[in-house]
């Protein structure tokens, strides 16, 4: 496996309630020695209900019930992750929950659920010693500011420190 199989997901969500649903999506990978990041907005589908809303989940992310009527259906959002996923092997620091929205998100377009790996089991198989401590400290070094692209592009930068890489990288957009 090298860095250039990995893709590290993260969501925000409407609530952590059962009836939740993904309202951001963020996508990092490594290639070329860079960190490059995806994320999107993401319009409720018609098929999610009001009540996973919470306005307490609102004012952690800071992303507002409003900002989401003109953000991507959830349809064109779901395609365009499976797009950038491709073959890659897609690693989550909380796959629970990711693979919860996930679901949600796939079922928009008929699709089926893609397998989250746990980003502390993987970092503990791949890394030892030093590079598992920079791992760590890579996360520990870097915010984690509750918003999907930030929050992937952290856990591939840490991943980055570990393998010997040097870190933030450029953002696509």
């Amino acid at each position: 496996m090298t860095d250039q199989t990995l893709m590290f997901i993260d969501f925000e969500a409407s609530s952590l309630a059962p009836d939740s649903w993904p309202i951001e999506v963020g996508l990092s990978w490594i290639d070329g020695g860079s960190v490059h990041t995806w994320s999107c907005l993401i319009r409720p589908h018609r098929t999610w209900s009001e009540a996973g809303w919470s306005p307490d989940s609102a004012s952690v992310h800071g992303i507002k019930r409003a900002d989401l009527e003109a953000a991507p259906e959830a349809q064109e959002v779901a395609q365009e992750v499976r797009h950038w996923i491709g073959r890659r092997k897609v690693v989550s620091d909380a796959p629970t929950f990711d693979g919860i929205w996930m679901d949600r998100l796939a079922q928009t377009i008929g699709s089926t659920r893609l397998r989250l790996h746990d980003l502390h089991e993987l970092a503990s198989r791949t890394f030892s010693g030093s590079s598992l401590d920079w791992f760590y400290e890579g996360l520990e070094k870097r915010k984690a500011p509750h918003r999907a692209g930030p929050d992937s592009r952290r856990l591939a930068a840490a991943w980055q420190d570990a393998s010997g890489g040097c870190g933030w990288g450029r953002a696509v957009s």
